[in-house]
């Protein structure tokens, strides 16, 4: 198949500027990876290295609460980049937003690199952590919107999903990379110089970042959608306002459904504190930790894509379901196994609830949100509706080591928590609409009706066969 694809005259699809389905996946696969790399760096030096240099070493659970919330600010400001960034999504077009988001990212973690530490000059280091991260949340809170829109709207109808999730399993390819970077830095280096210099190595790396991902990101055509939205004079003045009044259901949903940030941030960031911080006494090394990090994700890296296509086969919200309800269950069982101390155990149960059963919903949502708006309000929702739902769960880790302190019974309290929410998204899933069998024109319009399953499956026969 050529790249460059154009649906038939009369169709619901956008007919007056070709697809570009491999290449916008492409792009955003690469552009989510690097850009993850940089967000995820830092969830894992603030797990392993913050809470000893950034914060007073008086009490360890106040340097690890401290550096969790520091860590959760980066999800405040996510929801106002979402807002500023969605705005330019949705009147200017989502590649030139997606450049802008790179560039902040990178910037914003190049300048971890160099800050001082709480000896040197006391609260002016966790400050101007707390400035940068800010900066680095407000990047993100454009970047799965923007890249999975620029997918979704190149690709071919009745592969939306499938397309859709390579957004996805770039960012999970970012989390391997930031992982595998400090992994060796962890193995060799002596603690000491792991803790004084060595972790600033993968902030460094970031440069690299921005060059690749500007140049990959300006090589994609804008999305046919937008580009006939431009030319016929639909573009909207205020997406916010037009998006809360004509989908604000939809963007409740969304913010439920995104509560399952819940499980990343629980296996990634509460979860490594849990592991390897003395307070906990659960003996893991970091290194130890770091593989269970990286293993969990390349198995989510190759299962993602079977996932969205399964999701053009049977739609979007049976997957969402499962894998919210399945994950939240999981969650217990990956907590009793750190408490327990038993690695192996471990490991198959992070693979399980968060390399498995949690990319049901991981794999899904990028074309499921999407779907839920129409093109004129559709970066802008999505990014505020989602982001809004990820700031919840945000600070979850010091909620956590909070109501669940060295000495409780932690599997029973965070796996509770984790469960519950899971429950409130799956619910959120089902009383959405499905979305998988309708055009990109009818997307987000109340009263139109999906295309009949036996001529669904014939196009999207014919689409597969395409390729």
């Amino acid at each position: 198949m050529q790249d460059e694809i154009r649906e038939p005259d009369g169709s619901h699809e956008p007919t007056e500027f070709a697809k570009q389905p491999k290449k916008a996946a492409a792009s955003g696969w690469i552009g989510s990876a690097l850009e993850y790399y940089d967000f995820f760096i830092y969830a894992q030096a603030a797990a392993l290295v913050f809470p000893n240099i950034f914060f007073p070493k008086g009490d360890p659970q106040i340097a690890i609460i401290a550096a969790f919330a520091t860590f959760g600010v980066g999800y405040v400001a996510r929801p106002i980049g979402a807002f500023v960034l969605g705005h330019l999504g949705d009147t200017h077009g989502r590649k030139n937003m997606l450049v802008l988001c790179m560039m902040l990212i990178g910037i914003s973690t190049f300048g971890v690199a160099f800050l001082p530490t709480y000896e040197q000059v006391g609260l002016l280091a966790p400050a101007l952590l707390v400035i940068l991260r800010l900066v680095q949340g407000f990047a993100v809170g454009g970047e799965i919107a923007g890249a999975s829109a620029m997918i979704v709207e190149h690709s071919p109808f009745g592969r939306r999903g499938y397309f859709g999730s390579f957004t996805l399993q770039g960012v999970q390819a970012g989390q391997v990379l930031a992982a595998a970077v400090f992994l060796p830095l962890s193995a060799v280096m002596e603690p000491e110089a792991f803790q004084s210099w060595g972790w600033r190595i993968p902030f460094l790396l970031s440069v690299f970042v921005v060059i690749a991902g500007i140049i990959i990101r300006r090589k994609v055509d804008e999305t046919p959608a937008f580009q006939e939205e431009a030319v016929h004079g639909e573009v909207p003045k205020a997406p916010i306002k037009q998006a809360v009044s004509e989908s604000g259901p939809d963007m409740l949903r969304v913010f439920c459904m995104s509560l399952m940030n819940v499980v990343p941030t629980t296996v990634n960031t509460f979860g490594a504190t849990f592991a390897t911080n003395a307070a906990y006494g659960n003996g893991f090394t970091t290194t130890t930790y770091l593989w269970i990090s990286v293993v969990g994700n390349v198995v989510a890296v190759v299962l993602i894509p079977f996932v969205g296509n399964l999701t053009d086969k049977i739609g979007r919200r049976p997957c969402m379901i499962v894998g919210a309800l399945g994950s939240g269950v999981m969650g217990f069982l990956y907590l009793y196994a750190v408490d327990s101390q038993n690695t192996v155990l471990a490991f198959i149960s992070a693979m399980l609830m968060w390399g498995i059963v949690y990319q049901g919903y991981n794999a899904t949502f990028p074309a499921f949100y999407q779907e839920l708006f129409p093109t004129r309000t559709r970066v802008t929702a999505f990014a505020v509706s989602q982001n809004l739902g990820t700031m919840a769960t945000a600070f979850l880790p010091a909620v956590f080591a909070t109501v669940a302190p060295p000495g409780s019974n932690v599997p029973l309290i965070v796996g509770s928590i984790v469960f519950g929410i899971a429950i409130v998204s799956a619910i959120a899933a089902y009383t959405a609409r499905e979305t998988y069998r309708l055009h990109m024109n009818d997307l987000g319009v109340p009263g139109t009706q999906p295309v009949p399953l036996e001529e669904y499956n014939r196009i999207r026969a014919e689409a597969v066969a395409s390729r």
